[in-house]
């Protein structure tokens, strides 16, 4: 009966949620006096510690900037959507923040099944939503509303392709999740290493969830190639790709294995251990990065949660979500139109912990540097060193024209 209860509840809200956009005016100053801040991200299952980090970059950003904006107080409310293969239930949480609780903008969307399937709610609500890391490059053109402050695989991918055309490496297998983001992870690595010379000697896509990767990793070395690319969504499934990696030899093969960051974020790089030795991974953001914003970040972070958690790019990413719509409600005086906001968002530049970032105003997307990592162990400790920077990269495929 308690089953039966709750479908009862999803579907009456879902309908009266559809029911309620289609008459829902457009937002102008706060009408209740206060800006109301809908949160999606996975609390539970496999990508919790993923719905920590952003909570926990919220958290030090309010630590540092207060919970008021232009004179408006902040209201904070957070919806679970359980990780990657809950579109229909993101969507579900999205109206339920917009019908119910009167949320001015959302931020969320760890992952991009989860953004897509909102797009058409955002749209009929005209509310701004600020992708808070789903990272396939298409998202932004499904819907005017949407802002994205994380990063692209595109940007990622086609980064790291280009480093290893540069370096020595001829021939790479590509393995991926198999995806939007992975596909624009293989597209784009494939792209910029051909473009560089390098020739492409094998591709494979794995389970979103996969935890078992030996008989994928015994083909890679049976092929041997220079390099292995891989991409997987982090968490849990990235810790148990990392391990089989050491485990079926592939370094030991002679391998190089390349990867996007968030394989290898520093807060699971305990979990990692010796796989890390010179694996080469291209992210925006690491802790070693030395600027004001960085060192006021993780000092204020250590005061909060102590300085044996480690903060990875998605609190980062939380924290500039935060830090761009403040600067957008009292750039607008405190007006919560969606086209006000929007247009406020729209080529704002700031110092992130990350280093310089800048919202294109053309395509909502993240213009940031890129970092080309090394594993190496210092002082008895698993890190990320930072060995080249690319500057101002955008996403490769909506690079706006000069």
């Amino acid at each position: 009966m308690a089953f039966i209860a709750c479908a009862l509840r999803a579907a009456f809200l879902a309908a009266a949620a559809t029911a309620s956009l289609a008459t829902l005016p457009a937002p102008a100053v706060a009408a209740d006096g206060k800006l109301t801040i809908g949160l999606v991200l996975p609390l539970s299952g496999a990508f919790a510690n993923e719905g920590r980090q952003y909570e926990n970059g919220i958290k030090v950003f309010q630590k540092i900037h207060g919970k008021t904006v232009a004179g408006l107080p902040v209201e904070i409310v957070t919806r679970d959507d359980q990780g990657p293969s809950s579109g229909d239930l993101a969507r579900r949480l999205t109206q339920e923040l917009i019908v119910r609780d009167k949320a001015d903008v959302i931020i969320g969307y760890s992952f991009t099944p989860n953004a897509m399937a909102a797009a058409t709610l955002l749209n009929e609500a005209k509310k701004p939503a600020i992708i808070v890391n789903a990272a396939t490059s298409i998202i932004t053109e499904k819907s005017p509303y949407f802002v994205r402050v994380s990063w692209t695989l595109a940007q990622a991918a086609a980064t790291l392709g280009d480093w290893a055309a540069k370096n020595g490496i001829k021939t790479a297998y590509t393995m991926v999740s198999d995806y939007a983001p992975g596909l624009d992870a293989e597209k784009w690595f494939k792209q910029a290493f051909t473009a560089g010379g390098g020739k492409i000697v094998g591709t494979v896509r794995t389970p979103v969830t996969a935890m078992e990767y030996a008989p994928y990793l015994q083909r890679v070395v049976e092929v041997k190639p220079d390099a292995l690319f891989a991409f997987n969504p982090g968490g849990d499934v990235s810790v148990a790709f990392m391990k089989a990696t050491h485990e079926r030899g592939v370094a030991a093969a002679g391998i190089k294995l390349l990867v996007t960051g968030d394989v290898v974020e520093e807060n699971a790089l305990v979990l990692i251990g010796d796989a890390l030795d010179g694996v080469i991974s291209v992210h925006h953001y690491q802790i070693g990065l030395q600027n004001p914003a960085n060192e006021q970040f993780l000092k204020v972070h250590k005061e909060l949660f102590g300085a044996d958690d480690i903060p990875n790019a998605r609190a980062v990413q939380a924290f500039d979500a935060m830090d761009v719509l403040y600067r957008a409600v009292a750039k607008t005086a405190a007006n919560l139109d969606a086209d006000a906001l929007l247009n406020a968002l729209k080529g704002m530049k700031l110092d992130s912990p990350r280093g310089p970032i800048e919202i294109d105003a053309t395509t909502r997307d993240i213009v940031q540097n890129m970092y080309i990592r090394r594993g190496l162990k210092i002082d008895g400790r698993w890190q990320n060193v930072a060995v080249e920077t690319y500057r101002a990269v955008a996403d490769p495929g909506k690079t706006p024209p000069k």
